[in-house]
């Protein structure tokens, strides 16, 4: 038996969506929001990896390199 099926009866091919279609950009905003959390972890990050480097090359740690010690 054949079933003879138009355009009206197939169903809709499933689209998935990409994460650059479900992840909206974030809009900078005043206050405690989602971006500036983002923002500062990197920060964080950078300051960190920072510390870490600049004790490997000194051989001395942060607050000797200061002068607190």
């Amino acid at each position: 038996m054949k079933v003879d099926m138009t355009s009206e009866q197939l169903p809709a091919p499933e689209v998935i969506p990409t994460e650059l279609e479900t992840a909206p950009h974030p809009e900078p905003r005043f206050g405690w929001t989602q971006y500036a959390e983002l923002i500062n972890g990197r920060f964080a990050m950078i300051g960190f990896l920072s510390l870490l480097l600049l004790e490997l090359l000194t051989h001395q740690d942060f607050f000797t390199w200061l002068g607190l010690r």
